[in-house]
C-alpha cells in the first residue's frame, strides 16, 4: 500500500504549510493594497501616543520609567517648536516691512494713481521673439490703421476690477461671494496685512480699503486674528503649531436699504385668540461675504503660520 504522507520525497504535511505560508502573503498583499485598510492603520498610529497602549502596561517597571522619560523630552521638544514659530512670526513681521513698499506702489497703479514708467511696465513674454517679429511685420503693413485704433482705445484709469477678479477666480474666495456681493467688491481697492508689534501677543489685521460707495461709510473693514503658540499644558503632545485662539471683526456702517447682510421677508401671523391673520415684516440673516466681518467672536482653530495665507492674496492676480 502507497504511503500518502510523501509527495516526490516532500512530507504532505510541508506542502500543506507552504501552501498556508503563501495564501497568507497573498492575503496580505491584497490588504496591504486596501486605503481604507492603510489610513485605519495610519489612524491607529497616530493615535498611539494620545491613548493607553496595553502593549505598555506589560511593560517591566524600569522600561515603563524610562518611557515617561521620553514623554519629557517630547514636551520639551513641543516648547523649542513652539518658539521656533514665534521666530517665524518675527522673521515675517520683518519681510512685510520690506514688501510694503512694493504694495504701496502695486496700489498707485491699481489705482491710477501713479502711471509706471516705460521701464516698469517692460515685460518679457516667453514667444518674445515671435512678438518681435510679428509686430514689426504689421507695424510696417498695417501703420496708418494702427495710429488711428491708438487713438481710438479706451484708456480707463488704473487697472479696473482688480481686487474683484481676484475675488471671483480664487476659489476660496469666490465661494463666499454671492451676486449681490459683486458691485460692492468692484470698489475694493487694497488688501493689506499687519503684523502685532514685537513683543506683543502673536496676531495679524487683515485690511480690507475701499473707495467712496454707495453700499457703506468704511474706509477700511479689518478683521483680527488672535493666535496662540504654546503646547496645551492638559495635552502637549497635540501641538501642531500656531492656532486661531480669538477674532474679532468690525461694524460695518451699512447705508440705507444697501445692507447685504440681511434680508427682509414677510410672514403671515394668525392671532390665536381672535383668529385674524396679519402680515409681519421681520430681517433675517442672509449669505454674503460681508459676514466676514462679523464682529461675533470666532472658535479656536488650527492654522499655519500667520502671513501664509494672506500672502496667498498678495501674490494673487486677475
Amino acid at each position: 500500500m502507497a504511503d500518502n504522507s510523501f509527495s516526490d520525497g516532500v512530507p504532505s504535511d510541508a506542502l500543506e504549510a507552504a501552501k498556508n505560508a503563501s495564501n497568507t502573503e497573498e492575503l496580505t498583499d491584497q490588504v496591504m493594497q486596501n486605503p481604507q485598510v492603510l489610513a485605519a492603520l495610519q489612524e491607529r498610529l497616530d493615535n498611539v501616543s494620545h491613548t493607553p497602549s496595553s502593549y505598555i502596561e506589560t511593560l517591566p517597571k524600569a522600561v515603563k520609567r524610562r518611557i515617561n522619560a521620553l514623554k519629557q523630552l517630547q514636551v520639551k521638544c513641543a516648547h523649542i517648536e513652539a518658539k521656533f514659530y514665534e521666530e517665524v512670526h518675527d522673521l515675517e513681521r520683518k519681510y512685510a516691512a520690506l514688501y510694503q513698499p512694493l504694495f504701496d506702489k502695486r496700489r498707485e497703479f491699481i489705482t491710477g494713481d501713479v502711471e509706471p514708467t516705460d521701464a516698469e511696465s517692460e515685460w518679457h513674454s516667453e514667444n518674445e521673439e515671435e512678438d518681435k517679429l510679428a509686430g514689426d511685420v504689421k507695424s510696417k503693413v498695417v501703420i496708418a490703421e494702427k495710429e488711428v485704433a491708438t487713438a481710438e482705445e479706451p484708456n480707463p484709469k488704473g487697472i479696473p476690477e482688480f481686487w474683484f477678479t481676484i475675488f471671483r477666480n480664487v476659489d476660496m474666495l469666490s465661494e463666499l461671494v454671492q451676486e449681490y456681493d459683486e458691485p460692492i467688491l468692484k470698489h475694493l481697492q487694497d488688501i493689506k496685512v499687519k503684523f502685532s508689534d514685537p513683543g506683543q501677543p502673536m496676531s495679524f489685521v487683515l485690511e480690507f480699503h475701499f473707495e467712496p460707495n454707495d453700499y457703506f461709510t468704511n474706509s477700511v473693514l479689518t478683521k483680527t486674528y488672535k493666535m496662540k503658540s504654546e503646547p496645551d499644558k492638559a495635552d502637549p503632545f497635540s501641538f501642531e503649531g500656531p492656532e486661531i485662539v480669538d477674532c474679532d471683526g468690525c461694524v460695518i456702517d451699512w447705508k440705507k436699504g444697501k445692507n447685504v447682510t440681511v434680508k427682509t421677508i414677510k410672514k403671515k401671523q394668525k392671532h390665536k385668540g381672535r383668529g385674524t391673520v396679519r402680515t409681519i415684516t421681520k430681517q433675517v440673516p442672509n449669505d454674503s461675504f460681508f459676514n466676514f466681518f462679523s464682529p461675533l467672536k470666532a472658535s479656536r482653530a488650527r492654522w499655519p503660520p500667520p502671513a501664509r495665507a494672506p500672502r496667498e492674496v498678495d501674490a494673487a492676480s486677475p
